[in-house]
Parts: C-alpha cells; sequence; structure tokens
C-alpha cells in the first residue's frame, strides 16, 4: 500500500504551526494549504506550494471547541486552489492536552465539505490535519470524497512526523 506522505519546508511549517497554536489558544485557529503531487519514492507524495491563514473574520462561528467558516473563506481558498491547479489541505488546531483527533463535529463537517470540493475541484485529492499541542492527525481523501484513508506522515526537512491515527474512517451522523 503506498504511504499518503505531505512534504512541507521547515520555515513554512513553522509559521503554519505559529499561527495554528499561538502561545494563548482562545480559539480554534485554521488554514489552507495547497499541495501538488510530486513523484516520490514514498507512494503518494504531495508538496507545498502555498499557504492561507483564515483570518479572525474568515470564521462564522468560532470557539475552543469548533469553528465553521465563511462562505466567502470557503470560496477563496477553493479558488485559489483551482487557480494553483492544487489540492486542499484544511488545518486547524484543538487546545488541551489530550492526543489530536478530529472531533465528532469535524468529521460531520467532512461529510457535507469534502464532497463539495472534490466537485469543485474536479476530483484533486483533499486532505484535513489536526493539530494539537504535542501531536496531530491526517485523513486524506484520494480516491473519492466518501473513502478517507490515514494521513501517513508530514515531511519536514529530513524529518518525518506520524500521525496519531486516532481518528474514525468511517463516520455518520451519530459519529459511528
Amino acid at each position: 500500500m503506498n504511504r499518503v506522505m505531505i512534504h512541507i519546508p521547515l520555515k513554512i511549517y513553522r509559521v503554519v504551526l505559529a499561527h495554528l497554536l499561538p502561545s494563548r489558544l482562545r480559539n480554534e485557529e485554521a488554514g489552507f494549504m495547497y499541495v501538488r503531487p510530486t513523484s516520490g519514492k514514498d507512494g503518494n507524495s504531495f508538496e507545498f506550494v502555498d499557504w492561507d491563514l483564515i483570518p479572525p473574520h474568515g470564521f462564522l462561528v468560532r470557539s475552543r471547541y469548533n469553528f465553521e467558516l465563511t462562505d466567502e473563506s470557503r470560496a477563496r481558498v477553493i479558488k485559489r486552489a483551482h487557480d494553483l491547479g492544487a489540492s486542499l489541505v484544511e488545518m486547524h488546531s484543538h487546545s488541551g492536552s489530550f492526543p489530536a483527533a478530529f472531533s465528532h463535529s469535524d468529521l460531520i463537517g467532512f461529510a457535507e465539505f469534502v464532497p463539495h470540493v472534490w466537485w469543485r475541484l474536479q476530483g484533486k485529492p483533499y486532505f484535513a490535519v489536526v493539530v494539537a499541542r504535542k501531536s496531530f492527525d491526517g485523513l486524506a481523501w484520494l480516491v473519492g470524497p466518501d473513502t478517507p484513508q490515514r494521513l501517513d506522515g508530514i515531511v519536514v526537512g529530513e524529518n518525518i512526523f506520524v500521525p496519531t491515527k486516532l481518528s474514525p474512517l468511517r463516520y455518520n451522523a451519530y459519529g459511528q
């Protein structure tokens, strides 16, 4: 089975983490990375192209436990991905000391948003990454909007960071 990896330059990785995990994390933070496939020896590799943070006015709702983007924010990141010929990597933070895993509301949001993005970007893969202070987890939709698989790692320079793999691959409105 091919491993699914995202390659991010160290400088960008630091900027992304500084945005997602500020020293005083009051609410979930979010941003989108744009990536393109690259031929790599580790299977399904995707390389960083660009990054957009979501500013405070880009959220319709935001708290310590969930968020919802404005229609304008969603449209902007999808258009940017289209213009770049890139896939989207949704990235957001969770507070607390627990290992990273997608929440019930995250999983329900994927059921709505991933098929929309998949259609708008004409079948380009979609990724989601959730970060906590000491860990992250990730999912990838490579073959269809209803078939997530685990992200195997994020490559930063010579380092490979491995996700917790605590998030379920199958979910429904009841979180199962």
